[in-house]
């Protein structure tokens, strides 16, 4: 059994990275894993400044709501991102929580294992490539850490779409059951 937290970086509502988060969760909680949903919609989320003195405290200076946040992610063994792809590249709010996530850098975490899922308009998985790249960055930052899976939302535009593809769903689901 494994500690799992999936992160639902969209606000919009019908979002289809979310609802291919929600099957990740399916499966992942069918298989006995501990499951603890994220979403940023209605988050307050600030930018980071750049400081550093997380380095030195474990803490963020900003008080918003990273500061409850940041726990959860250092208890996980596993952590799934779901982004929507906007102009070829992760969300904006994606990002910032990566950046904000720098408490974690230099200290003791759980997670090794990463999924991410991305959605987005254009029918080629290659238009995923520098939301992929850009994840990778981030976890290059942190020894032992891999990414496990890609799950592409490609030719998903319209809210709610996802729920129609029922073969990006099932194949969400079964990441999702065998993490």
């Amino acid at each position: 059994m494994k500690n799992v937290i999936i992160v639902s970086t969209s606000i919009r509502n019908g979002s289809n990275s979310e609802i291919l988060a929600h099957e990740f969760e399916k499966g992942a909680i069918e298989a006995g894993n501990t499951v603890d949903f994220l979403t940023l919609k209605g988050k307050r989320l600030e930018f980071c400044r750049g400081c550093l003195a997380c380095q030195k405290t474990g803490r963020c200076v900003i008080r918003d709501d990273m500061d409850d946040m940041i726990e959860r992610f250092r208890k996980a063994d596993v952590i799934c991102f779901a982004t929507p792809v906007y102009y070829y590249e992760m969300s904006g709010q994606l990002k910032t929580l990566l950046d904000r996530l720098n408490p974690l850098f230099g200290t003791e975490h759980r997670f090794k294992e990463i999924y991410l899922i991305a959605t987005c308009y254009d029918e080629n998985r290659a238009a995923l490539d520098r939301a992929i790249n850009g994840l990778g960055g981030w976890i290059e930052c942190f020894d032992g850490v891999s990414l496990k899976g890609v799950i592409y939302g490609n030719g998903l535009n319209n809210p709610n779409q996802a729920k129609a593809s029922e073969s990006i769903l099932k194949e969400t689901y079964i990441i999702g059951k065998n993490i």
